[in-house]
């Protein structure tokens, strides 16, 4: 295969059309059909089909297209290497994934002692869902996934769950909503009370909605979010309760002005760190696990033992 045609490709799927390609490449519009067509021979399939007076990829060609993807990221980062290695010497690249359920003051804390290793480091993350980044890990793009939930069954990768630590949740209000509900305990409080969700299919979300069935309480849900970072603001401005990280308690309340009304051990965040390893020999991966079980989840959530219920 020439990865000159592949460039090509790349830049008429990325640019949305030949005419847009040729403009930004200085070249024909003939040339480049021309080289398209070669690479769809090489490969024996065609990668782009007529739609109105453009082009749309076929099936294979979004296939083409995620690997051409990779390549050229690659290819930019081995410059870039290059680039920078008489500076600066020889860089250790840590490439992780980090799934989209976990938070990301969570993913911050833990991926931060990588960086701070005596040789250089250059770290490249992405965020995804957890069943894309196990494939991206398979195929050796990733050395590391940090995920909320072990690997699922249904998934079929050849890889290592290491737990990093767990922590109860913590129950948080800004300043409107805590006026509305100070004036009954926790965890009578919730019942009625506005309150926003994780997602249905999250492993805390389960845990939550089991844990208020248990308790017989029945919160108003005003929102369900994916995205932890989007409940703690729409929680912020006061649209409702939102739950959190135990072991991120204070820093929760110092960044969104809100404060912790409760917690329970009872609903547990799991944290995971996915590697093609059984025994962790990465120094970035190893400074990750140790610093998470030796400090951000070693205490027994002290703050929590005295507010908590189960």
């Amino acid at each position: 295969m020439n990865y000159k045609h592949l460039h090509y490709f790349f830049q008429v799927a990325k640019l949305g059309g030949v005419l847009r390609a040729s403009e930004h490449l200085h070249m024909s519009p003939q040339t480049i059909s021309g080289q398209i067509q070669l690479l769809e021979e090489a490969l024996g399939t065609a990668l782009f089909i007529k739609s109105g007076r453009g082009l749309a990829l076929t099936d294979t060609g979004r296939l083409v297209l995620g690997y051409a993807e990779s390549i050229f990221s690659i290819g930019a980062e081995l410059e870039e290497a290059v680039r920078d290695y008489p500076s600066k010497g020889k860089l250790l690249e840590f490439r992780v994934g980090v799934a989209d359920a976990v938070p990301k003051t969570i993913a911050c804390r833990l991926i931060e002692p990588a960086s701070q290793l005596q040789e250089p480091v250059r770290i490249v993350c992405r965020e995804w869902k957890l069943d894309t980044l196990l494939g991206e890990l398979a195929l050796h793009r990733l050395d590391l996934v940090i995920s909320d939930a072990p690997i699922p069954s249904a998934v079929s990768v050849q890889a290592f769950n290491h737990k990093l630590g767990s922590c109860g949740v913590s129950f948080f209000a800004s300043p409107s909503v805590l006026s509305a509900t100070s004036t009954v305990r926790f965890p009578d409080c919730l019942d009625g009370a506005p309150m926003i969700l994780p997602a249905e299919e999250s492993a805390v979300g389960k845990r939550l909605r089991a844990w208020l069935g248990a308790k017989s309480l029945h919160p108003r849900v005003v929102a369900e979010c994916d995205d932890s970072a989007l409940a703690k603001e729409l929680g912020r401005r006061g649209m409702g309760i939102f739950v959190g990280p135990t072991v991120l308690e204070r820093d929760i309340e110092k960044q969104y002005g809100v404060r912790a009304i409760g917690a329970t051990p009872a609903v547990v965040e799991e944290f995971f760190a996915i590697s093609i390893e059984r025994r962790i020999t990465h120094p970035c991966v190893t400074a990750i696990t140790e610093a998470a079980r030796t400090q951000l989840f070693a205490e027994p959530m002290r703050r929590q033992a005295k507010r908590s219920t189960t």
